[in-house]
Order: C-alpha cells, then sequence, then structure tokens
C-alpha cells in the first residue's frame, strides 16, 4: 500500500535530508515567499523546483539580486509579467542568501 499521506514536497524535503531544509521553509513561510511560490507547482511565480532546474550555484549572485531588488521578464511566460517585488531590506540579507541556496538545492 502506498503512503499517500507524504506530500511530494515533504517527500522533496526528506530527499534533502536534514531538518535544515524545514528550518529553511519555515524562513521562506516567515518571510512571505509562499504567497507567490511554491516547491513544486507554479503558484504567482515559478515553482522552486523549476527555478533550480534553469539556474545553477554559478548565478546565485544574480539571483539573490533579483530577491534583494525585484525583478521582471526572466519568467514572463510562467507570471504573465508580474514582478518579483523586492524584499530588502524587509528580509535580511543573511536570510536572503540561506533561501536562495535553499532553492538551487532542490
Amino acid at each position: 500500500m502506498k503512503a499517500r499521506w507524504l506530500s511530494i514536497p515533504a517527500a522533496a524535503l526528506l530527499m534533502l535530508g536534514s531538518s535544515q531544509a524545514f528550518a529553511d521553509l519555515d524562513l521562506a513561510k516567515k518571510s512571505g515567499c509562499l504567497a507567490c511560490h511554491s516547491i513544486e507547482k507554479k503558484v504567482v511565480g515559478p515553482a522552486w523546483k523549476d527555478v533550480a532546474a534553469k539556474y545553477s550555484a554559478d548565478d546565485k549572485a544574480m539571483l539573490v539580486g533579483k530577491v534583494k531588488k525585484g525583478g521582471k521578464g526572466s519568467w514572463n511566460d510562467v507570471t504573465g509579467g508580474v514582478p518579483m517585488p523586492p524584499y530588502s531590506p524587509r528580509v535580511a540579507d543573511a536570510d536572503i542568501d540561506t533561501l536562495v541556496d535553499f532553492i538551487l538545492a532542490l
């Protein structure tokens, strides 16, 4: 019998293998990220698994900048042109760095 109680996002976090992944998801919740994003599916913005598939660790500085300052144009086909709002200084720079690492690790 299949265990249906385990959601896909929870399974993704288990694959990451640590309580740190849960802490990072909690940080995303507290920071307001889940209003527009989820791990597995598009909400307003792209699914984080799609972001992780599109970008590499080499793109981290650019992604941190997009989260800090906001941006538009990179995901118009997904968002319909809805821009990413700026999250700095509302979210601390160190937390933004942690969130981008979390997303890229998915």
